[in-house]
């Protein structure tokens, strides 16, 4: 039996492991996709400490990645299907068959919440997307929409500038809920137009976005906008489907945790988007997936006796 299974490798995960590795405990880092999470698909990160001119995603999560592995840290490819969390023993059930340990740490992260309107399912991929950084090139010269006003949505209307002719970026409320720099930018930028106080009712077309159905709250005025392409950034849904009844969980599905990283399970931890807190952002994932990994090693000191 291992000392610790890590599910996740974004930021907190990376981290985790990494104080693990230089702890050496017998760990293993298990993540279903390539690792470096929601990061790899951000173009230029301006927050993270250490980097006065930015970084790429892919940039930060490789260096994250190849520090793990240089420290000895186990890197798998396998998908998480069900997890027990028994008082002796934490197993996660994979693709490629269990895996156990005496504890483990969830940084499983969180996924683009949908709109739920008319024509988002229908045409995903086909200009409803979720990635400026994956999809932006594809509309060079084209109109598209952007709906949310936070700081994903805004500097995604940004980059989008590169490529489209016009940035709509459509938002709830009559304030952006931005970090002020970027409502800065985007509010100097002739590409980007805002239309406040306005919600989404339907995305239309057959095979293709050909437009965007609006509704003014305050006036109820609907109007149809013409684009071709939807980008949708309205928060995270935090990937927990496989923890339900087994820890606990808020209203919205995150992790509750205390400040130790523990959940509502002795010998069970979370860090990063998946847990219940204010901020979601490289900085707190990478200092979530340190206590997280320290209070492991703790609640192991502690079995040990």
């Amino acid at each position: 039996m291992r000392d610790l299974i890590i599910v996740g490798a974004g930021p907190a995960g990376l981290t985790a492991g990494i104080y693990a590795a230089r702890a050496r405990l017998d760990v293993v880092l298990l993540e279903k996709m390539a690792p470096g999470g929601q990061v790899l698909l951000t173009d230029i990160v301006e927050n993270y400490p250490g980097f006065p001119d930015g970084i790429s995603g892919f940039e930060l999560m490789d260096r994250m990645k190849k520090q793990a592995e240089n420290l000895g840290l186990p890197i798998e490819s396998r998908e998480a299907l069900s997890f027990r969390f028994d008082p002796d023993s934490k197993t996660a059930i994979t693709d490629k068959g269990h895996e156990q340990a005496r504890s483990i740490i969830l940084a499983c992260g969180a996924n683009p919440r949908k709109l739920g309107i008319p024509g988002e399912e229908l045409l995903i991929g086909k200009g409803v997307s979720y990635c400026a950084t994956c999809d932006g090139p594809f509309y060079r010269d084209l109109e598209v929409a952007v709906i949310g006003g936070g700081d994903t949505a805004v500097e995604e209307a940004l980059f989008l500038t590169k490529f489209a002719t016009r940035v709509y970026l459509v938002h709830r409320r009559d304030q952006l809920r931005a970090t002020k720099i970027l409502q800065e930018r985007v509010m100097a930028n002739e590409k980007v137009q805002i239309i406040w106080d306005t919600i989404p009712l339907k995305i239309l077309g057959d095979q293709a976005v050909e437009a965007i159905e609006l509704k003014n709250v305050k006036s109820s005025e609907v109007l149809s906008l013409k684009v071709q392409g939807v980008f949708i950034f309205v928060g995270f849904e935090p990937n927990t489907q496989l923890l339900k009844g087994l820890v606990d969980l808020d209203e919205l599905g995150f992790v509750r945790t205390n400040d130790t990283m523990e959940t509502s399970v002795p010998g069970v931890f979370a860090a990063g988007d998946i847990r219940s807190k204010n901020l979601r952002q490289i900085s707190t994932a990478v200092g979530e997936g340190a206590v997280a990994a320290f209070s492991a090693e703790r609640y192991l000191d502690t079995l040990r006796g």
